[in-house]
């Protein structure tokens, strides 16, 4: 499988032009039609119905699965938590922390709200987000996080 991944992700960035990846990689939701797209790039990367299958199984979804290869992109990924940074009030702490969102997202295509209370986060603040936002700015966050995974799914 970790070949797979590796061929996979060398051909998929020789492709990053293609319709469906680019909806992917700018957090646009996906069709059906590009679900079918990104799985007969995956068979031309090398792949073969039972790697597939076993992908979509683990990652919970062809979409995740070509994300978490790919990634997101780091403007959609900003342009998803800029009401986070608008009007200049927030402080050094939160723009970090935010920063450190997009860094992982703009690397892994999606993240599950649990990692927010790990390091590097937790790097920032003992506490993760609660350390640095109010409460309903840690809400929003997580809906953030999973409206991002969502458009992946398609």
């Amino acid at each position: 499988m970790a070949k797979f991944k590796e061929k996979a992700r060398v051909f998929l960035k020789e492709h990053e032009s293609h319709l469906a990846l680019q909806r992917l990689r700018r957090n646009q939701p996906l069709t059906g039609v590009d679900l079918e797209e990104l799985e007969m790039m995956l068979l031309q990367a090398g792949g073969n119905a039972a790697l597939i299958a076993e992908a979509k199984e683990k990652s919970h979804g062809l979409g995740l699965f070509v994300r978490s290869l790919v990634g997101l992109d780091r403007e959609a990924a900003m342009q998803a938590f800029s009401e986070f940074l608008q009007g200049g009030t927030a402080t050094a702490n939160q723009i970090e922390f935010i920063n450190l969102i997009v860094e992982e997202l703009t690397q892994t295509g999606i993240m599950e709200s649990g990692r927010l209370f790990e390091s590097p986060f937790t790097d920032v603040n003992a506490q993760g987000p609660a350390g640095v936002f109010a409460p309903a700015k840690v809400t929003e966050i997580v809906q953030v996080l999973e409206v991002i995974r969502a458009r992946a799914v398609a």
